[in-house]
């Protein structure tokens, strides 16, 4: 890690003034006192009248689209909840609110990090803590009443808010110490008020209650907001939300004018001009998707031009990564298990509900239909004549007959996720062969404080044991290095497609990496270096695939280094090797932090996948050192049993 002192003068000029200049009015705010005195322990509020923000979905459709496995799926988690088990990131935990300790002000937690972690003996995160507060599971009991319109599930819904409420009185406690929390709290209790309002148990004096308590929420975000300002990301996305919502459900003018100014900032200018979200990130470009979805639904002023674009780009992007046999897309970037909008049957790494869902408000197009569609019925947004999948969008990636690739090159604006650039992700028959490692934990105990972010554990080259750019803590990456990346057109009828993309993120050197796909469906990567000088270096090639049984091919030194992998579908071979003039090579292969063949230095997360947050899984982390003194070019090869032939 950089010193303090240069990370501040590198965040100055890299980032700007201005954020830098807004956190710390922020944290001013914090130790003058300004946030405990404006923010009271005890709200003696009135309760403003609500109004009707949208219409819930037909029955009957609802019904058609989850279908009887659909359906029963979410009967069984919803009866899961009644029982008092939620699923946090896949992990059947116990709902409970009581935190049995003295509560303190939101902003004792804030200014002392020794107070909050006696909340966190169990998992040191306080995700984990947070998560349940957030509360997605209302949406699960939600829909499940919705359908059913049994009272269990509306019952169970108001008896885990009051206790809630009860056991976190507004401002008190870590779940009032975080904006977006809020945020994405005030969110669900609007949504679960319209849906639970013609329950016979949901009497007067309980909607009076939640009412009151999602005005003190959004109270709560207005005082804060230049933290989230300071951030410039999810944060800010969600808080805007927030307090448009708000500003809707009590026509509170100022809430309203608030949030939808800073919605239509956010859009503008937390989307690239290609699409990308600010955070680089899958995850969280979902995130802001889905948030412009329920905005959407809820709006009742007109996005500008700008922001439409803006929308329509962002959608274009996911829809561009998805993969049509899974529904998943890469696991690029932050991925901290966010699902705000959980409206759908569907499993958390299917991204099919949100791409339809805003390919049908923001595209004017409609992947083909399925059990996903329920979150589009959710937010009113019927089909649309024009049905596509997601190869009509890969015009920035690699597509062969069975399969796609896509190639990591971004320009960054601002708050990177990782250290990915050159990254290839590699999908065949709907199998993630060439992967993201993923996150696994932000916040855990060394080894596992956020460690893939690094270059080491992506599909890429890296040179001298060094990243392609600085890492200066555990959420922040200075002297971004760019990337640049273009499909190239071929006259050779056996190619289906080729790019190539480029970085100088190591010094003295330009990294230049090209992906050809072809007619048999074998796919060649080759990456080059030049060097400005001549002098050794060793060059680490990295490979993350799937935990398959494997074997080495015996060949000899002409023709590289094999590896074979046996997939649900046969046998595929990677094989690595260079024609350049080579010092020194070597093969190793790490599985779930240990090493299985050939010798290196592992880190404890090496060999690991994490598809959710707080899980990881064992993976196949496949290196090729080569050491050099010249410009050098390595070859990858991989042959899918389809052309094997």
């Amino acid at each position: 890690m950089t010193s303090k002192f240069i990370v501040g003068i590198k965040y100055l000029f890299q980032l700007g003034f201005r954020p830098l200049a807004l956190y710390g009015l922020y944290k001013l705010g914090l130790k003058t006192g300004h946030y405990k005195r404006v923010t009271p322990s005890i709200s003696t509020s009135q309760i403003p009248s609500s109004h009707s923000l949208f219409s819930l979905p037909n029955r009957d459709q609802l019904e058609k689209i989850l279908g009887e496995e659909g359906k029963s799926n979410l009967l069984n988690e919803a009866d899961e909840i009644v029982a008092g088990n939620i699923r946090v990131f896949g992990e059947s935990t116990a709902l409970d609110f009581k935190l049995n300790q003295p509560l303190q002000h939101w902003t004792e937690y804030e200014s002392t990090p020794a107070l909050l972690s006696s909340f966190l003996f169990l998992h040191n995160d306080i995700k984990f803590l947070w998560e349940p507060a957030r509360f997605g599971w209302a949406f699960i009991l939600g829909r499940a009443y919705h359908l059913t319109q049994e009272e269990k599930y509306a019952e169970t819904f108001w008896k885990n808010f009051e206790s809630f409420t009860e056991s976190n009185p507004v401002n008190m406690g870590p779940h009032w110490m975080n904006g977006q929390e809020v945020a994405i709290r005030l969110m669900a209790f609007v949504w679960a008020d319209h849906v639970f309002e013609t329950a016979s148990v949901s009497s007067a004096e309980r909607r009076a209650v939640l009412h009151r308590s999602i005005s003190q929420h959004a109270e709560r975000i207005v005082l804060t907001l230049v933290y989230a300002r300071a951030q410039n990301n999810n944060h800010l996305i969600t808080e805007a939300a927030a307090l448009y919502t708000a500003g809707l459900f009590f026509k509170n003018k100022t809430w309203r004018e608030l949030g939808w100014h800073w919605l239509n900032w956010c859009f503008q200018n937390q989307i690239g001009d290609f699409g990308e979200y600010i955070q680089h990130s899958a995850n969280y470009h979902r995130l802001m998707l889905q948030t412009a979805l329920w905005v959407n639904l809820i709006k009742q002023d007109v996005f500008s031009a700008h922001t439409s674009q803006a929308i329509a780009r962002s959608a274009h992007w996911l829809f561009s990564l998805l993969d049509n046999a899974s529904g998943r897309t890469p696991n690029l970037g932050a991925n901290d298990g966010a699902l705000i909008f959980p409206l759908s049957a569907t499993d958390f790494r299917d991204y099919r509900p949100t791409v339809q869902a805003a390919s049908r408000a923001f595209l004017r197009t409609s992947l083909p239909s399925g059990v996903w569609d329920e979150m589009s019925l959710w937010f009113g947004l019927p089909a649309n004549e024009r049905v596509i999948n997601s190869d009509a969008y890969l015009t920035e990636n690699v597509r062969g007959k069975n399969s796609w690739a896509y190639l990591r090159a971004s320009r960054f604006r601002s708050r990177l996720s990782h250290m990915d650039q050159l990254h290839l992700d590699l999908w065949w028959r709907g199998l993630n062969i060439a992967q993201d490692a993923g996150t696994y934990l932000y916040n855990a105990e060394s080894p596992w404080d956020n460690p893939l972010v690094t270059t080491r554990v992506h599909n890429t080259v890296t040179v001298d044991g060094r990243d392609q750019m600085t890492r200066a803590g555990r959420f922040l990456v200075l002297d971004w290095a760019s990337a640049y990346s273009k499909n190239l057109i071929e006259a050779d009828d056996t190619i289906l497609g080729r790019a190539r993309g480029y970085h100088r993120g190591y010094h003295g050197l330009k990294h230049e990496r090209t992906v050809t796909v072809y007619q048999n469906e074998r796919w060649v990567v080759n990456d080059h270096f030049f060097a400005r000088s001549r002098s050794e270096r060793v060059y680490r090639l990295h490979w993350l695939l799937p935990d398959y049984e494997w074997e080495l091919e015996n060949r000899d030194a002409s023709q590289g280094i094999g590896l074979r992998i046996k997939s649900p579908y046969g046998w595929i071979t990677l094989s690595v090797h260079s024609s350049f003039i080579i010092n020194h090579s070597s093969l190793s292969l790490v599985r779930a932090g240990e090493l299985v063949h050939g010798q290196r230095d592992v880190q404890p997360y090496e060999g690991w996948v994490s598809h959710i947050y707080g899980q990881k899984s064992p993976a196949l982390s496949f290196v090729v050192e080569l050491s050099s003194a010249y410009n050098i070019e390595i070859t990858s090869e991989f042959i899918f049993p389809d052309s094997a032939a």
